[in-house]
C-alpha cells in the first residue's frame, strides 16, 4: 500500500494549465473519463479537460473515498510509531539492556493499540448517536413548527451572502422535501454530518484501522532490536538506537508522504512537516530519559 501510494506522488505527465484540448480523439475522451479524469485534470489546472470530462461522463464522478480512514491511518500510526521511540528513546537514554527495551516496547505497544483501538470505536459510535439524536429534534421541529426551521434557514444564508427573495425561494423549495431539509439543516445550522445507516460498523472499521495502523506503525523503532543481533551478533548496542533513530526518521517522512496524497500540499512539504514534529518529540523523550537517569545515578 505504502508503495502504490508513493507512485501517484510521481508527476503525471507534461500536464500545463489550459492545455489546448481541441484535438482531443474518442478514446482520449474515454481514456479521460475512465481514469478519473477530473482528479487529473485539476491536479493539472486543465480547465479545457475538466470540461470534456464533465460533458461527456455517464456514471457518478470519482472522488478519493479513502480520505475517509486518513485520520485513524495517520493519527493512529504517529501515535504508535512515536510512542515506541519514545520507549527506546527513553530507555537508550536510561542505559536500559536491549532486552528490556524489547519487553517494554512490545507490551506497551500491544497495549496502546487495543486502546487506541476501542477508543476510536466507542468515541466515534458515541459522536454519531449525539448527531442522530439532534436529528430526531430537528425533525420533531420541522413537524411541529416548520415556519420557525425555514426563518432559520433564511436567516443562515442571507447571512452567508444571499439576497432575502433568493433565499426564501431556495429555502421554502427544499422544504417541500422534509427528510432532505432537515439533512440540510443539520450541515448549515450544527455543522454536522449525519451519519449513515450502517454507522456502527463504519465505526468499527476506524477503531480496527486506528488498531493496525498503531501497531503496525509503532512496531518499525522497534525492529532493529530484533534484526540487527540476529544479523550482526558482533555491533554494539548503541548501533540498535541509532537504527531505531533512522528507521523512525524514514517512516516518518513516507507517513507525511502518503498524507499529502489526500490534500493539496507538496509531498516533500508534508513530509517534511511530519519528520520534523516526530522528530521534536522523539529528541524530548530522549533527553528526559538522560535527565531522569543522570539524577538516579
Amino acid at each position: 500500500l505504502l508503495a502504490q501510494s508513493l507512485l501517484l506522488l510521481l508527476p503525471m505527465g507534461n500536464c500545463t494549465s489550459n492545455n489546448s484540448m481541441s484535438g482531443t480523439t474518442n478514446g482520449e475522451i474515454s481514456a479521460l473519463i475512465n481514469n478519473n479524469g477530473a482528479r487529473k485534470a485539476y491536479e493539472g489546472y486543465d480547465t479545457e479537460a475538466s470540461r470534456i470530462y464533465h460533458e461527456n461522463r455517464t456514471n457518478e464522478e470519482q472522488h478519493q473515498t479513502e480520505g475517509g480512514m486518513i485520520k485513524p491511518i495517520i493519527f493512529g500510526g504517529l501515535d504508535g510509531i512515536l510512542t515506541a521511540f519514545a520507549i527506546v528513546a527513553g530507555a537508550a537514554g536510561g542505559a536500559l539492556s536491549p532486552n528490556t527495551i524489547l519487553i517494554l516496547g512490545f507490551s506497551n505497544i500491544l497495549a496502546d493499540a487495543l486502546s487506541m483501538g476501542v477508543g476510536e470505536f466507542l468515541s466515534s459510535k458515541a459522536e454519531n448517536e449525539w448527531i442522530l439524536t439532534e436529528r430526531e429534534r430537528e425533525m420533531w421541529e420541522m413537524e411541529n413548527y416548520p415556519e420557525g426551521e425555514i426563518k432559520e434557514m433564511e436567516d443562515i444564508y442571507v447571512e452567508r451572502g444571499m439576497e432575502r427573495e433568493d433565499a426564501k425561494l431556495v429555502v421554502e423549495t427544499m422544504s417541500k422535501y422534509k427528510e432532505f431539509f432537515v439533512d440540510v439543516m443539520m450541515a448549515e445550522e450544527l455543522e454536522l454530518k449525519v451519519p449513515e445507516d450502517d454507522h456502527v460498523m463504519e465505526s468499527f472499521k476506524e477503531g480496527i484501522v486506528m488498531f493496525c495502523s498503531f501497531a503496525t506503525f509503532g512496531a518499525f523503532p522497534l525492529l532493529g532490536y530484533v534484526i540487527i543481533p540476529l544479523s550482526f551478533p558482533d555491533l554494539p548496542s548503541s548501533a540498535l538506537f541509532t537504527s531505531a533513530c533512522a528507521v523512525t526518521s524514514c517512516v516518518l517522512f513516507l507517513m507525511g508522504c502518503v498524507k499529502s496524497l489526500f490534500s493539496t500540499s507538496k509531498w516533500y512539504l508534508c513530509g517534511l512537516e511530519t519528520f520534523l514534529l516526530g522528530g521534536a518529540c522523539a529528541t524530548v523523550a530522549y533527553t528526559v530519559g538522560q535527565y531522569v537517569d543522570n539524577m538516579l545515578q
